[in-house]
């Protein structure tokens, strides 16, 4: 069996990944939006607007957190929700520079949703 040697590949791009793999599903895109509409959610705020299970949701949530996006307090009885804005704001960099880089060397074509190489 082979395994991924993560440690062949620089700090950042293992960070892009992880932060790339958090965002890779609507639910958790939904998510992060919502937390970012307000300062702090509880978990009943958002698992009311995502049509999924509360278990799926929270899931979710867990992947963002793993991710370093979200963080949470407790505040008995409930959880409450914030963005990790250090991390976002890392993420929101990490990403802008991949894809200037990607941008500066295919040009900067549009492509429609139907239509993506």
């Amino acid at each position: 069996m082979a395994y991924a040697k993560k440690e062949q590949f620089s700090r950042e791009d293992a960070r892009l990944a992880r932060f790339g793999k958090a965002i890779a599903h609507p639910a958790r895109v939904a998510i992060l939006k919502k937390l970012a509409s307000y300062d702090n959610c509880y978990f009943s705020e958002i698992s009311n607007e995502i049509p999924l299970a509360d278990s799926t949701v929270s899931q979710h949530i867990s992947e963002l957190k793993k991710a370093g996006l979200v963080e949470w307090s407790y505040e008995p009885p409930r959880i409450k929700y914030f963005l990790n804005i250090g991390n976002w704001k890392l993420a929101r960099k990490f990403f802008k520079e991949f894809l200037k880089t990607k941008s500066q060397k295919r040009g900067s074509e549009v492509y429609p949703k139907d239509q993506l190489p």
